[in-house]
């Protein structure tokens, strides 16, 4: 939605040179073609995978992806994103036991993840998934299972969590998105989510690492 935009990630491709086209399908569901970029990265959304009633474009969404993924593109994705590639690929995708909202470490779970062994992350999501046959698990959180996961092919990267978040980000959603924030064992408030300011420069410079890494070895 409006609100959950790229944050971060427009740091990170104005810093890395690239061009950087936004479609935001929920207001223009007019989806580019797979000669029309180089890398494809999906972002989040309050609906779930399942809401094709009320979201016609998810389905087409989740065929860009396969398609994408198909003809060698790299596809990363984030909550909903990481939602709709693991869809995409025939993974289940489900209510988590508990909503993740705020600021809670992530654990990394494979050498192959370019990460510390542990790092802040903000959370904001109620649905999670089964990996994708052939997926590897890179990281997880306590509440969460399936944190972080690179499909089989390499070409597909999945994020759960939003190390792309900042704190206007993390406002608009505290506004935006009120009614969600719920009690809860892994839930944080509002007033807690928009004190948070010292684990941006760590999820940032994660960011930063992780897509180096990811969109260096495949573009």
């Amino acid at each position: 939605m409006s609100h959950e935009g790229p944050a971060a990630l427009l740091d990170w491709a104005t810093a890395r040179g690239h061009y950087a086209m936004i479609r935001t399908l929920y207001s223009n569901p007019h989806l580019p073609t797979v000669d029309q970029f180089d890398g494809l990265i999906v972002l989040g959304g309050g609906m779930s995978v399942h809401d094709t009633d009320l979201h016609p474009w998810l389905e087409p969404e989740r065929a860009l992806i396969r398609n994408a993924l198909a003809a060698g593109k790299p596809v990363a994705g984030i909550c909903l994103g990481a939602q709709q590639i693991a869809h995409a690929l025939g993974a289940r995708v489900f209510p988590n036991q508990e909503r993740e909202v705020g600021f809670w470490p992530i654990h990394r779970t494979s050498e192959a993840l370019p990460l510390p062994e542990t790092l802040p992350a903000c959370h904001w999501h109620g649905d999670t998934f089964d990996l994708p046959e052939g997926a590897t698990r890179l990281a997880a959180s306590e509440a969460c299972r399936n944190q972080i996961f690179v499909t089989g092919d390499g070409f597909g990267l999945g994020l759960q969590c939003h190390l792309e978040a900042t704190p206007a980000w993390v406002d608009a959603c505290c506004t935006q998105d009120a009614d969600y924030l719920v009690s809860g064992r892994w839930m944080q408030d509002a007033s807690r989510l928009r004190a948070e300011s010292a684990a941006y420069p760590r999820m940032h410079a994660a960011l930063f690492t992780l897509f180096d890494a990811f969109f260096r070895m495949r573009t």
